[in-house]
């Protein structure tokens, strides 16, 4: 697999998409990103399953 791969979310503020670039080198990672629609942050939750299936979760600042 790529080390980078996009991947689109919905913002959980504005409700817009946006895409991602996920850093497929890591199983699990978390992080804060802005939206590039409403620049609020979202909490971004990625893990990586055996067969490379890519599982993004969006949630406010603040869940």
């Amino acid at each position: 697999m790529n080390e980078l791969q996009q991947h689109s979310i919905m913002c959980p503020y504005c409700g817009e998409f946006i895409d991602l670039d996920i850093d497929c080198s890591e199983i699990e990672q978390s992080y804060i990103e802005d939206c590039s629609v409403c620049c609020r942050p979202i909490n971004i939750h990625v893990s990586i399953d055996f067969s490379q299936q890519i599982y993004v979760l969006a949630t406010h600042e603040n869940e």
